[in-house]
């Protein structure tokens, strides 16, 4: 009942219990609405009634998680998702959080991202009080993101996209609708995989890590020579150090941190390579030469 320009900062259950909802036992309600699809949003009853009531609010979090999935293990690897932070004094440049104790120097000014969501309030049949709930608006993913996950949240960059989704009153729902929209500005981190259990709430599941494992390969005796063939019969053969071309369409900062996968070798091949130059070696001796890997 609030007026439409006032705003309220109110705690509420995360996923919507729409007010018809007859059972005694919110926990009962047969589908999930912690997210709303964006496309079905007025064809749903549960969204479309408290949304047509303006009943439209903004969620608030430091960021989000996500989980990107690697094709070739089927691993998923977990990344904290945010608006891009300002430099300040006291915060320093983002980009060199690469500590626990760098990193907790950013959070002085920690600019929250800003959810669209919509919420309605439920009165238990028998009396009781009343149930503030929420579902939180989401879209297509951004060209940045789509390489995580295919969805996020509905995001209002700016003070003025905030102020028009509540406002209720002076902003039509069709007017409101034209905010939902995937937004480019937002960065990204992999987190350490502490984050995957929900009972870890400490500052190492924020803390950025480093996915780029570098290993030294090593090449037995009996499989140098046919390394030293394949070197000298594939002039072009790119250089495993060559700089990879830059990701334009994502994050600077983040797209480091992308997790690169490549296909594993077939099993056996090594030691059938070995075998192979063993018994070649048994039948045409050769004379030793120095190599230098």
């Amino acid at each position: 009942d609030a007026d439409s320009s006032e705003r309220i900062i109110a705690p509420m259950r995360w996923g919507l219990i729409p007010s018809w909802f007859k059972e005694s036992d919110p926990s009962k309600l047969q589908f999930n609405t912690t997210n709303c699809r964006s496309d079905t949003i007025m064809e749903k009853r549960s969204f479309k009634v408290p949304l047509g009531k303006g009943r439209r609010c903004v969620v608030v979090a430091d960021g989000f998680y996500e989980w990107q999935r690697c094709q070739v293990t089927s691993q998923r690897q977990p990344y904290f998702i945010y608006f891009p932070q300002i430099k300040t004094e006291k915060s320093g440049s983002i980009g060199v959080a690469d500590s626990s104790e760098n990193w907790e120097k950013v959070w002085d000014n920690w600019r929250l991202l800003t959810m669209a969501g919509i919420f309605d309030c439920w009165e238990p049949p028998e009396g009781g009080d009343v149930l503030y709930s929420y579902t939180i608006i989401t879209v297509d993913s951004c060209k940045g993101l789509s390489d995580i996950h295919p969805r996020m949240p509905a995001i209002l960059d700016g003070e003025e996209a905030v102020s028009k989704w509540l406002d209720f009153g002076e902003v039509s729902t069709q007017e409101a609708l034209k905010l939902i929209h995937p937004t480019e500005n937002i960065t990204f981190h992999p987190v350490s995989s502490v984050v995957n259990n929900s009972r870890n709430n400490s500052p190492e599941c924020l803390a950025p890590v480093n996915l780029v494992v570098k290993k030294e390969l090593k090449a037995s005796g009996s499989s140098q020579r046919m390394l030293q063939w394949l070197a000298t019969k594939s002039p072009k053969k790119e250089d495993s150090k060559t700089p990879q071309k830059e990701q334009s369409d994502v994050p600077q900062w983040s797209s480091q941190f992308l997790k690169k996968t490549s296909l594993p070798t077939k099993r056996g091949t090594a030691g059938l390579l070995e075998q192979w130059l063993k018994r070649e070696k048994e039948e045409e001796p050769v004379a030793k030469r120095p190599y230098s890997q």
